[in-house]
């Protein structure tokens, strides 16, 4: 008993085995894979198309490729495969590799591939009405038209064109089902917005018939929280040092290499800008335009910064200052600023009241001596009756040569007040060139700020989703 029971176990589970083999023998017995499979050859074969996006790889800016982790999606029912489940029990469905029986060729138009076709060939899977599913993932590099404009707050749309190779339409009939998206794995550097795709179909000038494709488009937003960390915030830290440089004082001798230092620091990230785009004249990377712009204020910034240590340090003895920067310089700008002018209230140089104070007093105790002769010969007529006549002449003598003495004195003093009066003149002179730098200082200061302030909010706010990409990368 337990053994016939064994027996009828063991034979009801091999039963499967013999009818798949007698069904794939029969099915194949005839089958041409090169045989469209329709029941009549002048109807064309429908193939349901789709695809399933499963991971977007690399978007080669500089090269302009795309590289995704697609599985292709490929419905369709061959005449040829379909047999009676009633007559092969057990047996639902049936594998044949992409080599027994006929798959349609698609295949992506725009690759980039060094095959041309990255799909890996898997089974197609087939029923017993005769439907047939065929699955084949893939690796696929596709070019791309990567637009940089508004680089990195950019957004791309990648085209892939699938289609026959060799059936026009009238033979081959494709129909686009929506990308699968559900299996989608994030990437670090892009964020998927939709894959939305179209049927469209091509006639071209040598035939009358029809040859149809689906195109999907990936379309990819990229995530700027990389760039703005080493780019962005850089590059305007670099151009909010650019208006150190009118705040460093002129006699430190550093302003002119801050503003090259900058300068060549703003080059740097240039570079690397141009090192991860494409060398293309369609349009100008909008991070490029805020570099090349950052880069004319730094450069205008040493231009101005030459103009001020040139007033600073102007020479007094090439003449007065022109009545034109007198007026600008030292009068207009000066009130717009609200900018004091240094020592304005401070009483006048010490050495300047020393020699006006001075000069009145030598210069006339010269006259008081010179001009008393009359009393001087009177003392002399009166003492030469009760003294001796040489006496009186060496006395003569010696009040001449005190008078000499007080002459050159007197000379002395007053070159020596002229003296001071031209050190105070020109330094004087000198003060009023150093305002005059201290103006322009400021105002390139004022100026460079605004300047800076409006390229960047109206270079970088121009990206039509700036604020999205703030909001999803920051917030």
């Amino acid at each position: 008993h337990i053994g016939w029971e064994t027996l009828l176990y063991s034979f009801s589970s091999t039963t499967q085995g013999p009818h798949q083999r007698f069904l794939l023998r029969e099915l194949l017995r005839d089958y041409n894979p090169m045989e469209r499979p329709v029941a009549n050859d002048s109807h064309s074969l429908t193939v349901h198309f789709s695809i399933t996006l499963m991971q977007v790889m690399d978007v080669d800016e500089k090269n302009q490729i795309l590289t995704t982790n697609i599985w292709l999606q490929m419905q369709w029912y061959d005449h040829y495969l379909q047999w009676n489940q009633s007559e092969y029990p057990g047996v639902k469905n049936l594998r044949f590799t992409a080599d027994q029986v006929w798959t349609p060729d698609i295949f992506l138009y725009n690759s980039a591939h060094g095959k041309f076709d990255g799909t890996f060939k898997a089974n197609v899977l087939v029923n017993s009405s005769g439907f047939c599913e065929y699955l084949p993932p893939g690796i696929f590099i596709s070019t791309c038209n990567v637009d940089v404009r508004w680089f990195p707050f950019d957004i791309q749309r990648c085209e892939l064109k699938f289609g026959s190779w060799t059936f026009d339409g009238w033979l081959l009939d494709i129909q686009m089902k929506e990308a699968d998206v559900s299996g989608y794995m994030p990437s670090g550097e892009w964020d998927l917005l939709e894959v939305p795709g179209g049927r469209h179909e091509v006639f071209y000038e040598c035939c009358a018939e029809p040859y149809p494709d689906v195109t999907f488009v990936v379309t990819l937003r990229r995530r700027t929280l990389y760039y703005a960390l080493n780019l962005l915030i850089p590059c305007v830290l670099l151009s909010s040092m650019t208006l150190l440089v009118f705040l460093l004082p002129a006699n430190s001798g550093e302003k002119i290499s801050l503003g090259i230092t900058v300068l060549l620091s703003l080059t740097v990230f240039m570079l690397m800008v141009a090192e991860i785009m494409p060398a293309t004249s369609d349009s100008i990377p909008l991070i490029g335009q805020y570099f090349a712009s950052t880069m004319v204020i730094v450069g205008m910034s040493v231009v101005a910064t030459v103009f001020v240590l040139q007033f600073h340090h102007h020479n007094p003895k090439n003449g007065k200052i022109p009545h034109w920067v007198n007026l600008v310089l030292l009068q207009w700008v000066p009130w717009f600023l609200r900018m004091k002018r240094p020592g304005g209230d401070m009483p006048s140089h010490p050495h300047l009241s020393f020699g006006k104070s001075q000069e009145t007093p030598l210069s006339l105790n010269p006259v008081s001596t010179t001009t008393s002769p009359g009393s001087c010969g009177e003392d002399a007529g009166m003492g030469l009756g009760r003294a001796d006549p040489s006496n009186a002449q060496s006395g003569l003598n010696g009040s001449r040569e005190v008078d000499n003495q007080l002459k050159a004195l007197l000379t002395e003093v007053q070159f020596l007040v002229e003296r001071v009066r031209e050190q105070d003149r020109q330094l004087s002179l000198a003060e009023q060139w150093q305002f005059a730098a201290a103006v322009i200082d400021r105002l390139c200061l004022v100026g460079f700020s605004i300047f800076n302030i409006i390229c960047t909010i109206a270079i970088l706010m121009a990206a039509p989703n700036f604020g999205e990409a703030l909001a999803k990368d920051f917030l």
